[in-house]
C-alpha cells in the first residue's frame, strides 16, 4: 500500500482539526481513497479533499495549483511522496529499454518533484510555519554504497550482461539526485523561514519495484511506520534535523 495513503491515515488518527489534500493521477482513486480514509476514522475532525495531480505533466500541475490556491489560498506543508521504481523492467526481457528507465526515473523522482516544489512554493510563503518535504530512500546514500553487506551494493560475477537483479541504479541515481535538490530548496528557501527535509522511511511493502507481495517477502516493513513516520516530521518532531535527510532513527549519511 502506498506510504502516501498511509501519510493520510496517520494525520486522520491525530485530534487536531485540518485540511489535507490528497492527489493522485487519477481522481476517482483519490475520490476513493479519501472515502476509504474517512469511513476508517470517522471521528476524525480532518477534512479530505480528493485532487487529481499527474506531477509529469505541467498542465495537470497548473490546473492543481490553480485549485489549490482557489480554494486553500496558503500550504502549511508539501510531501512530494510521488515516486517510480523501473528498474526491474529493463531490458532484455523487460518492458523499457535502458534509456526509458533512467529517463523515467529522473522525470518522476526528481524533476517532477522540482516542477511541483516550484509551482506550490507561492502557497507554501503564505504559511507562518511551512513544511517542505521530498521522499528519499536509504539506496540514495553515498556513504552506504560501499556497504557489501547491503543487498542493492552486492558485486555481480564478472561477465557480461549482468544478471544483478537486486540492484537498482536509475531509481537510487534519481534519489541521490533529490537529496541534493533537497539541499538546494534548503538554501533558497531558508530566509522565507520554509523548513525542509528529505524522508527516507526505510524499506517498506509499497507496490514500487517488484510490488507489495515481493518487498515484503524480502523483509519490508508496514507502509504505516512510513506515515508515522512523516506525521512525526509534519508535526515538528525533527525540526533540529532541517535541511537534512532523516530517518527514523537519525540522520541518514551523505
Amino acid at each position: 500500500m502506498a506510504i502516501s495513503y498511509q501519510i493520510v491515515r496517520a494525520l486522520c488518527a491525530a485530534h487536531e482539526p485540518g485540511d489535507i489534500i490528497l492527489s493522485g493521477r487519477s481522481l476517482e482513486r483519490a475520490q476513493s481513497a479519501a472515502a476509504d480514509v474517512l469511513a476508517e476514522f470517522s471521528y476524525t475532525p480532518k477534512r479530505v479533499w480528493p485532487l487529481r495531480l499527474d506531477i509529469t505533466d505541467d498542465a495537470s500541475i497548473e490546473a492543481a495549483f490553480s485549485q489549490v490556491q482557489s480554494q486553500f489560498g496558503r500550504l502549511d506543508a508539501l510531501v512530494n511522496n510521488a515516486g517510480t521504481q523501473l528498474d526491474q523492467q529493463q531490458h532484455p526481457g523487460g518492458s523499457l529499454t535502458s534509456r526509458q528507465v533512467w529517463d523515467q526515473s529522473w522525470s518522476v523522482n526528481t524533476t517532477s518533484t522540482h516542477i511541483v516544489t516550484a509551482t506550490f512554493v507561492p502557497l507554501l510563503l503564505r504559511s507562518a510555519d511551512a513544511r517542505l518535504l521530498f521522499m528519499s530512500s536509504g539506496t540514495a546514500s553515498l556513504a552506504a554504497a560501499d556497504n557489501r553487506a547491503l543487498f542493492v551494493n552486492a558485486v555481480p560475477d564478472a561477465g557480461w550482461p549482468k544478471m544483478d537483479g537486486a540492484a537498482v541504479p536509475a531509481y537510487r541515481s534519481a534519489k541521490t539526485g533529490m537529496n541534493m535538490m533537497m539541499k538546494e530548496w534548503h538554501r533558497t528557501l531558508i530566509n522565507d523561514g520554509v523548513k525542509v527535509w528529505c524522508v527516507s522511511p526505510g524499506y517498506l511493502a509499497t507496490g514500487l519495484g517488484g510490488g507489495v507481495e515481493f518487498n515484503r517477502s524480502h523483509g519490508a516493513g508496514d507502509p504505516a511506520l512510513g506515515g508515522a513516520f512523516v506525521r512525526d516530521v509534519l508535526e515538528g518532531k525533527r525540526d533540529a534535523d532541517v535541511g537534512k535527510v532523516v530517518t527514523a532513527d537519525g540522520v541518514q549519511p551523505w
